[in-house]
C-alpha cells in the first residue's frame, strides 16, 4: 500500500464508533501511516467528505 493509492474499506477488525462503521464499503485515498500501540502499522485513509481515520492493512484493499 502506497500513499496516494485508492483503497476500499471491506472489513473492520475491532469494535469501532458509528462514524467509522459508516466508512465500511467506502473508497478513500491513503494519506499516511500510523504506528499502533502493538507495534503494527496502520494506514490513514481520507474520504470524499474530508474525514480521515486509520485502518489495519487487512481491513482495506486496493481499488
Amino acid at each position: 500500500m502506497e500513499i496516494g493509492q485508492k483503497v476500499k474499506v471491506f472489513r473492520l477488525r475491532d469494535r469501532v464508533s458509528p462514524p467509522v462503521v459508516k466508512k465500511l464499503g467506502q473508497v478513500g485515498i491513503i494519506q499516511g501511516y500510523k504506528l499502533t500501540d502493538g507495534g503494527s502499522i496502520g494506514v490513514v485513509v481520507q474520504f470524499d467528505d474530508n474525514s480521515s481515520t486509520w485502518f489495519f492493512e487487512d481491513e482495506i484493499k486496493p481499488v
